[in-house]
């Protein structure tokens, strides 16, 4: 069984902001949420993972998906920018 992080997204724990409210109905953004969450079927991302007793817990691919996704939606096409552009 795969082991991920939390997706944090949705936390206002220590950033007073809460990304699910941010985007709103009708933007890309929200439908790349939508899509990358509830259609897309991502379980064959799970057979790849074997840290469920060692190793540290990776990103979870709904995460990573919808970063790669909207960064290459907005000309990023380097790993090094998007990374830049997620900081």
């Amino acid at each position: 069984m795969a082991n991920y992080k939390p997706d944090l997204s949705c936390q206002n724990k220590f950033i007073p902001i809460n990304f699910s409210e941010q985007i709103l109905p009708g933007t890309f953004e929200y439908a790349l949420c939508y899509i990358v969450e509830n259609k897309l079927d991502l379980s064959g991302f799970d057979a790849w993972y074997n840290n469920d007793k060692t190793g540290a817990a990776a990103y979870p691919p709904t995460v990573m998906l919808k970063i790669i996704l909207l960064g290459y939606a907005h000309g990023l096409i380097s790993s090094r920018r998007i990374a830049k552009a997620c900081e």
